[in-house]
């Protein structure tokens, strides 16, 4: 009869508490923290332990491998809307007690009333396991020198091959103030791919990556890695045969999947709590208008399996949830942490995130998708006499308070009399947010999440997120470009 795996609580306790050397207590840390947050309105400590490791190769050689492990601890007390935050790369009782007497001067004579806790959660929406146990290293080394060579047999361009692999485990527990836990145990690993190829004396690019909350036994699988090494080199190709893009105002099509970024970029940061709070996003004071058009729905959904973005807890030990933001074009809620939730008088809504312990949360999306509609994606095709098809971007910026963005499409087409025609190179993308929401006219019924490769930048701190829509049709964006 196999053995149950411990619960998560049980688990970290074994790494916080239990560890040989360990000098802090559960006991000890009730009471500690229970004193630090008596009189707030709210807070935590949050322990992390993480070990992660990178891979990469170049030219058929490893080029560098990297373990690191990081134990911690992150305390929090709020009252109000101050916060104090105290954080420490060692678990001990002393650093603790240091700690705490940073975060209760928040307190300064003043008394609040204590939240209640998150709701408990049981829900298991990926594997426990650590990844970089779950498989032997020199399968991974090996995977990678096998990149090299199949991508190298696939066509005489090819010359240079880029591959590398990513993993880490993370363990993190949650104590609150009434002695209420959380915890969780996080796998995630990732492929990329990069192959540049020549022809005539031009060379082009290609990359390819994926991944997801699981084990490395996925990315291993010679179908799996095979199929990157395809799309990468595919890429590559297609630009090989790219002529200057257009420039001007005409429509944009957005194909499925991972050009879904530019929704999160240039539409999600401005639905998250703290802009809406402090009314610096483009849709403050919006609820319940109409920011999109019919057919447009948005949701933020932490919980679906094995996705990069997803989190059965977030970093406060809210369990993860499904928000709807834009419901058939009108604006129906914000992403929330705990603070900024209290503050505004709405739930949590399980966003609350952090890049380590070194980091206190805030609103963060998890994975952000907009919903299939009614359209054809050949149908979207035909309706644009003259227009971008825009498959894959790269990088891109936006600004919150205006919700202007520009991106770059690292894969894009011109679409001609309703056909998809010559691949273009330089394309981006210049437009506004909330403006563009308003211009999608047709959003098609094949929608699609990106590979798993997606990380967001916040205030300095980067999480993983994922991102997904069906195609979708903008009736008019700038697109920038280089054709004369």
């Amino acid at each position: 009869m196999t053995q149950a795996a411990p619960s998560p609580i049980a688990a970290t306790d074994a790494l916080f508490f239990g560890r040989p050397g360990a000098t802090l207590d559960l006991s000890s840390a009730e009471r500690i923290v229970g004193n630090a947050l008596a009189g707030m309105d709210d807070g935590e400590l949050f322990m992390e332990y993480r070990e992660s490791e990178q891979l990469s190769l170049d030219d058929g050689r490893i080029r560098s491998a990297g373990f690191d492990t990081q134990l911690g601890f992150g305390l929090r007390a709020m009252l109000g809307e101050e916060a104090g935050y105290a954080h420490a790369g060692e678990l001990s009782a002393d650093a603790l007690g240091r700690a705490a007497a940073t975060v209760s001067a928040v307190r300064s004579g003043r008394s609040g009333t204590a939240a209640a806790p998150p709701r408990s959660s049981n829900a298991r929406l990926y594997s426990e396991a650590n990844p970089l146990t779950e498989t032997e290293f020199p399968d991974r080394t090996a995977t990678l020198s096998e990149i090299d060579t199949y991508a190298r047999s696939r066509d005489p361009r090819v010359k240079q091959v880029m591959a590398s692999m990513f993993g880490e485990w993370q363990a993190v527990q949650v104590l609150r103030a009434d002695g209420t836990r959380a915890a969780d145990l996080r796998p995630l690993v990732r492929l990329n791919v990069s192959v540049v190829v020549e022809q005539d004396g031009r060379r082009e690019s290609g990359t390819f990556g994926a991944g997801g909350r699981h084990g490395y036994g996925r990315l291993l699988d010679g179908a799996f890695w095979r199929a990157a090494v395809d799309e990468a080199l595919r890429q590559a190709l297609v630009n090989l045969d790219s002529r200057p893009a257009p420039a001007g105002e005409m429509p944009v099509v957005l194909g499925p999947g991972w050009p879904g970024i530019l929704l999160h970029e240039a539409v999600g940061h401005g639905l998250e709590g703290d802009f809406n709070r402090k009314k610096t996003s483009a849709f403050a004071g919006l609820l319940g208008k109409r920011i999109a058009s019919p057919g447009v729905t948005v949701v933020d959904d932490g919980t679906l399996p094995d996705r990069r973005g997803s989190l059965t807890i977030d970093d406060e030990g809210t369990p993860s949830g499904r928000t709807v933001m834009i419901e058939d074009g009108v604006l129906t809620g914000f992403i929330q942490d705990r603070l900024n939730a209290r503050l505004m008088g709405v739930p949590a809504t399980g966003n609350g995130r952090r890049q380590s312990f070194a980091h206190a949360p805030m609103p963060r999306m998890t994975n952000t998708v907009m919903l299939g509609g009614q359209s054809d994606p050949e149908e979207i095709i035909r309706s644009v006499p003259r227009g971008l098809y825009a498959v894959n971007f790269g990088g891109g910026s936006v600004d919150i308070t205006s919700g202007k963005f520009v991106f770059s499409a690292s894969e894009a087409y011109l679409i001609e009399d309703g056909r998809i025609t010559s691949p273009v190179k330089g394309a981006t993308l210049i437009g506004n947010g909330p403006d563009a929401l308003l211009r999608v006219d047709m959003v098609g019924n094949d929608p699609g999440l990106d590979a798993g490769i997606g990380t967001c930048g916040k205030n300095g701190q980067g999480v993983p997120v994922g991102v997904g829509q069906p195609t979708l049709k903008i009736s008019s964006l700038t697109v920038g470009g280089t054709a004369t």
